[in-house]
């Protein structure tokens, strides 16, 4: 399976409303529920209304898309990040998943896909 690496530094965020979020940026993903609106963004397009805030973050997602039929994508990801202590936050779209890690832990988590069989494109 191969994995794309999306250039940038990340941000997530905590927000008290969405009035400032910009959709016309390239990387804005918007998470709303009955007890919070969350954002991932590229930092440098994180809005002034955040009321928490975790920057640093590094992103690359499954290439293709990914058919709801298949199992276990995410989970053989994520067991083989965690194996290696390395801490993610993950986000999926209707067409794929992405997985954010911490801009330190980025080679080491591509390193370790790599090990396993993973393909950077």
């Amino acid at each position: 399976m191969d994995i794309k690496i999306i250039d940038g530094s990340f941000t997530v965020c905590k927000l008290k409303s969405v009035d400032k979020i910009d959709l016309n940026k390239d990387f804005i993903f918007v998470g709303k529920t009955d007890e919070e609106i969350s954002l991932v963004c590229r930092t440098s397009d994180a809005p002034s209304n955040t009321t928490d805030r975790d920057d640093n973050w590094r992103a690359f997602r499954i290439e293709g898309t990914l058919d709801f039929s298949l199992i276990g994508i995410l989970a053989k990801i994520s067991s083989i990040l965690a194996e290696n202590k390395i801490g993610i936050f993950a986000i999926s779209t209707y067409n794929t998943d992405y997985i954010l890690v911490k801009a330190d832990n980025f080679d080491s988590a591509l390193a370790a896909l790599i090990s396993n069989g993973y393909t950077v494109v």
